[in-house]
């Protein structure tokens, strides 16, 4: 059974630009890996191996995609974070997604232009 990943400190928001944001891609080694999701960034370094370069999930790594999560889609054209065109269905996928996040990643921010 995969070991399963938790929260180690309270949610915070500090404001990160989506600039300050694509640094966190898993490009680089050295620094953590953010994904946002409805403008929250959440640090998913705990499994990194998911969202390398060439990985599954990259394509979320150091960028809000709430679009393509809600779609359930890897497509780069739907890893966008206007998520005002889902389905109803599909903004209860993406709030599931938020939920899943805030129970095994850290909150390290929030999403500001």
């Amino acid at each position: 059974m995969e070991p399963t990943t938790a929260p180690t400190h309270p949610p915070r928001d500090d404001p990160i630009t989506r600039k300050e944001l694509a640094q966190y891609d898993g490009s680089d080694p050295s620094k953590p890996v953010y994904v946002a999701i409805k403008g929250q960034v959440f640090d998913v370094s705990p499994k990194r191996e998911m969202y390398a370069p060439g990985k599954g999930y990259h394509i979320f790594a150091g960028k809000d995609g709430s679009a393509g999560l809600g779609k359930s889609s890897l497509k780069a054209e739907d890893a966008i974070s206007d998520y005002s065109g889902l389905t109803e269905s599909e903004r209860k996928v993406l709030n599931d997604w938020v939920a899943y996040y805030t129970k095994r990643y850290n909150i390290v921010g929030k999403v500001v232009d």
